[in-house]
């Protein structure tokens, strides 16, 4: 790909929202102030186009300044990873995705895991979130979810292979934190709560929102896309299990444009939109 070609691009990836950005990688909006957001490189505040980090006193403008600030790329590989995650933004991915595939990123580096602080974790979500023992117990005992030693509940994705492939990570302190560990390839695997014969699938933002959706229709295979993203790369093999496939994503501005994105690219895929929220609002709200 030619400078110019990049340049292109950029122009048209440059606009798409910074708050959708934030939400593709994992950032949580402050429940008291909707124009900061929680990430691993700190607390950003959000002005239209402009964002900055208050944590490290840096800031920019647009998405890709902000891809940049986040993932650590440079400008040719932000442009791409933007391409890649928000393929209606770019003409040229709409007939087909681009033969190069997904831009390189960094080694996978999964937090250690902290037997020691499992029981915070477990805690946290069961008592702040909603969720039954009977269905974390399984999951921790497999290793699918697990505490690292700053107490963060952390999500495994697993591939095709069922070797990890990344991890969503949730706080689990005062302080709202989500985030996926370095270098995940969210393309390449998923969070789920296995399940042999499914009556549906039901793609969720989540580890916790496909947590809970598992335990509000425990017959559905309810999958975690890890951030509000029309098309990841395992789609095809989902769609190819021969079982209705649902779009989960949140009841906000966000979920519903990347779920109406979804269903123009795959038009066998329904809406399934949460009655609060998302799925995790639901369940709390039958406790």
């Amino acid at each position: 790909m030619n400078y110019a070609e990049i340049r292109k691009r950029a122009d048209r990836v440059r606009p798409i929202p910074l708050e959708s950005v934030l939400e593709t990688v994992g950032a949580e909006r402050d429940r008291q102030d909707r124009a900061k957001w929680h990430t691993r490189r700190g607390v950003l505040s959000v002005t239209g186009a402009k964002f900055m980090n208050w944590t490290l006193a840096a800031g920019g403008g647009g998405a890709i300044d902000l891809v940049i600030h986040l993932q650590s790329l440079d400008f040719k590989a932000a442009v791409a990873w933007l391409c890649h995650r928000f393929p209606d933004a770019d003409p040229s991915r709409r007939a087909g995705r681009d033969e190069e595939g997904p831009p390189p990123g960094r080694p996978l580096s999964l937090p250690r895991r902290d037997a020691g602080k499992i029981l915070l974790v477990v805690r946290y979500l069961v008592d702040e979130r909603g969720l039954p023992p009977s269905v974390l117990d399984p999951l921790v005992e497999r290793g699918r979810i697990y505490a690292d030693p700053w107490a963060n509940a952390v999500f495994l994705l697993f591939g095709e292979d069922e070797k990890p492939v990344g991890a969503e990570l949730r706080g689990t302190g005062r302080h709202p934190f989500r985030g996926m560990a370095s270098g995940s390839r969210k393309d390449l695997g998923c969070f789920s709560i296995p399940r042999t014969h499914p009556s549906k699938i039901v793609l969720c933002e989540s580890a916790i929102d496909a947590l809970s959706c598992h335990c509000l229709d425990p017959g559905s295979l309810c999958v975690s896309t890890a951030g509000a993203r029309p098309d990841p790369l395992w789609m095809g093999s989902l769609l190819r299990r021969g079982v209705p496939v649902c779009c989960g994503f949140d009841a906000d501005a966000t979920g519903d444009a990347m779920a109406c994105a979804m269903i123009r690219r795959h038009p066998e895929v329904t809406r399934l939109r949460p009655p609060l929220k998302d799925w995790n609002d639901v369940l709390r709200s039958l406790s």
